[in-house]
């Protein structure tokens, strides 16, 4: 009896970056707000650390198709990307600072953003 290997969450071509799919692949941008806010320092700089190098061929990659044609883990890297674009202000601008904004970001509640894709 052979076992089927485990779907992939990503694109074959970012197999690397599945440690982060189920953290970083959140579908709103209230649920990555919150991620950002609930991650600690180290998660969000490995994140970025992985991401940074290859974010604009995944976003070339992406944008070779419309939105409405992404399959599923195409569908999750683009919200890693986006999820990216939250932790990369909170690396590259925030700083040290970024843990005490967190602590007020509960106050802003997003309830729907552009990139917000319809289910």
């Amino acid at each position: 009896m052979s076992k089927e290997p485990p779907m992939s969450l990503l694109p074959a071509a970012y197999a690397d970056l599945e440690p982060f799919a189920a953290q970083w692949s959140l579908p709103t941008a209230a649920e990555r707000a919150m991620q950002r806010s609930t991650s600690t320092k180290e998660e969000r700089q490995a994140f970025y650390d992985a991401m940074c190098p290859r974010a604009a061929a995944m976003l070339d990659e992406l944008d070779t198709k419309p939105l409405a044609e992404l399959d599923d883990q195409e569908k999750r890297l683009l919200d890693m990307l986006l999820a990216f674009s939250h932790v990369s202000l909170a690396i590259e601008i925030q700083g040290a600072d970024e843990e005490e904004h967190a602590k007020w970001r509960n106050r802003m509640v997003i309830t729907r953003a552009p990139a917000d894709l319809p289910n």
